[in-house]
This record gives structure tokens, C-alpha cells and sequence, in this order.
């Protein structure tokens, strides 16, 4: 059976706060247990993350300031060494040139080995949910950010100014793909993601949320050899063997 891969530092690039608990969070967590330095990386303040008719747009900043502070519990919960917050407005995100240079600075600062990202071409799933947009331009941008502009030296040229050499990161990590190729075993951390996913209080009924969880991490892992998966879509970007 080959060796499952954990990543000496990986890069966790999602829209909102709760994003990465809902679909990452028990790889994550297997990953710090195993030593991986973690960035998260939050590109909006999930500042709209409200449809209580008490609350008017003036809520928006104290919403912000809570949920990046749900966000940090649940990155504590997981073993995450460093958060960064973009501060975007909540749905509003677009996959702009602008967004892309901000995580192609992250990536060239950080180093990561591996990047998890989500789809960008995920639509819909199934017959129920239409995917948020902010899900789709924050997977356009992080995907565009790995490749070609991390690794391009010449692509925004200005970073090599600020002291930022070109990285290559080595694998991208696909979530929400109807075609994955590998399943992360999360079988000892799922207690720690549905933990994890617990902290944002203000987003989902925490009592429940464990249930819907073990569900699905179930049947990702339908068929596999173990009871909980996260599944992937995984792009081999640098071959480790040949750099050797």
C-alpha cells in the first residue's frame, strides 16, 4: 500500500470563516498531528453571514470581528500555525488579477509544499445546492496562484521588488470535485473536525452539525478500507522523485 503523503507545509486558500472545517478540516488535522506547518488562508470576513431580519447592514463589522474570531477557535482546534485574513467583502468576490497577486505574494512568502483549494468549476451539486460564487473565484484564484504565477518569476514582477522569489508548489489539493483520485484517511481526526466546525456557533446548529459530518465523511469513504474520508482531486505539479 503506498505511504499515504503528508507535506512538510501546506496552504489551506478558502472564501469564507467555516469554509475549510466543512470540507478540509480532518486532513488538516491528520497533517499538523503529523508535524505539517499549517497556513489558512480566509479570503472574505463571511460579513454577510446573517438572514436575521434584526439585523441591518450596520451588523456587518461586528459579524466580521466575530466570525474571524470563531475562525481562530476552530484553526486552534485543528492545529493550524498561522491564519491569514484578506478581509474581502463577503459575497462580492471576484477572481481578479489583484486577488490572484495577493496569494501569489502568500504562496512565494510561505513556501507551502501542497495548497488545498476548492473547485473552481463546481457549479452545481446534485439537485440542491448551487455552489456560492465566492467558492468558485476564490478556487479560480487560488488554482491561477499556483500555477503559473507562484512559480513564474517574471509573472508580477513587483514581488520580486518586495523580496518574493518564485515558488513552486508541489501538489494541489482539490476539494468539492465529483472526480477525486485520492481519499485522506480522517478516520483518528474526525472527532477533531466536527470539534473544529463546532466553533462557528453563528453559522450552523452546532448539535447537529457532527451528524451531517460523520455522514458524509462516511460516504466519501464508501468503499475504501477505512470509515471516514476527505476526498480529492490531486494535482502532482513537481515530481519529488525527480527533484531527488
Amino acid at each position: 500500500m503506498e505511504t499515504e503523503y503528508i507535506p512538510k507545509i501546506a496552504m489551506s486558500i478558502q472564501a469564507h470563516p467555516d469554509d475549510q472545517e466543512f470540507s478540509i478540516g480532518g486532513t488538516l488535522a491528520k497533517w499538523a498531528k503529523a508535524g505539517c506547518e499549517i497556513i489558512s488562508v480566509v479570503i472574505t470576513s463571511g460579513d454577510s453571514g446573517s438572514n436575521d431580519p434584526a439585523k441591518g447592514a450596520g451588523y456587518k463589522p461586528e459579524l466580521a470581528r466575530l466570525r474571524e474570531t470563531e475562525q481562530l477557535a476552530a484553526n486552534e482546534t485543528l492545529g493550524v500555525t498561522l491564519t491569514v485574513f484578506l478581509r474581502h467583502p463577503d459575497g462580492e468576490l471576484e477572481p481578479t488579477m489583484e486577488l490572484r497577486k495577493e496569494l501569489t505574494r502568500l504562496i512565494r512568502k510561505h513556501k507551502p509544499d501542497v495548497v488545498l483549494a476548492g473547485n473552481p468549476e463546481a457549479w452545481f451539486y446534485s439537485n440542491e445546492y448551487i455552489n456560492h460564487p465566492d467558492h468558485r473565484a476564490a478556487a479560480r484564484a487560488a488554482t491561477e496562484a499556483v500555477f503559473p504565477s507562484a512559480g513564474s518569476r517574471l509573472m508580477f514582477a513587483d514581488l520580486l521588488t518586495e523580496g518574493f522569489e518564485p515558488h513552486e508548489v508541489k501538489r494541489l489539493y482539490v476539494h468539492g470535485t465529483d472526480k477525486p483520485d485520492t481519499w485522506v484517511d480522517i478516520s483518528e481526526t474526525m472527532d477533531i473536525k466536527v470539534k473544529a466546525l463546532q466553533q462557528h456557533a453563528s453559522q450552523i446548529p452546532v448539535d447537529e452539525v457532527g451528524k451531517w459530518m460523520r455522514d458524509w465523511a462516511k460516504e466519501d469513504a464508501k468503499d475504501k478500507e477505512f470509515e471516514y474520508a476527505e476526498s480529492f482531486r490531486v494535482m502532482i505539479l513537481k515530481n519529488e522523485e525527480v527533484e531527488k
